[in-house]
């Protein structure tokens, strides 16, 4: 899949001087039954993650505070899309090599996953990522 098929998603918010809301439903806001929640939090600043990729997974990802880069690559072509807020979801398609960068200090990164983990969909080594890609 190309790099600009995954795109940031604008999830409803719903503002109020008491703080505000936002929130996410499946198939509704996301193109995906959401099977897995988790997020990376007490990332030293400045660290990277990720560097991996997914056969069938798709994701959404929120910046639920602090900021930071995610480094997009479909074996390709490559961009990179700062995330910075919660209300913004960034939607990964299958086939799509990932690096979180520029990990600001203290910040929490949500994904929402379209799968139960699964060890076998992961694609850890990138020459192998390519591989794949290629015989597409």
């Amino acid at each position: 899949m190309p790099v600009d098929d995954c795109r940031i998603i604008e999830l409803p918010k719903i503002s109020d001087p008491r703080g505000n809301l936002t929130f996410v439903e499946s198939e509704r806001h996301i193109p995906f039954d959401i099977k897995r929640v988790y997020y990376l939090y007490d990332v030293p600043g400045g660290a990277e993650r990720g560097a991996h990729g997914h056969k069938n997974l798709q994701q959404l990802i929120i910046a639920m505070s602090g900021s930071f880069d995610i480094v997009l690559n479909d074996g390709v072509n490559q961009k990179k899309i700062h995330m910075n807020r919660s209300y913004y979801g960034l939607y990964i398609c299958p086939m799509m090599w990932r690096d979180i960068t520029n990990v600001s200090s203290g910040a929490v990164c949500m994904v929402l996953a379209s799968e139960y983990y699964d060890e076998h969909d992961y694609l850890r080594d990138y020459d192998e990522f390519l591989e794949l890609v290629k015989s597409q």
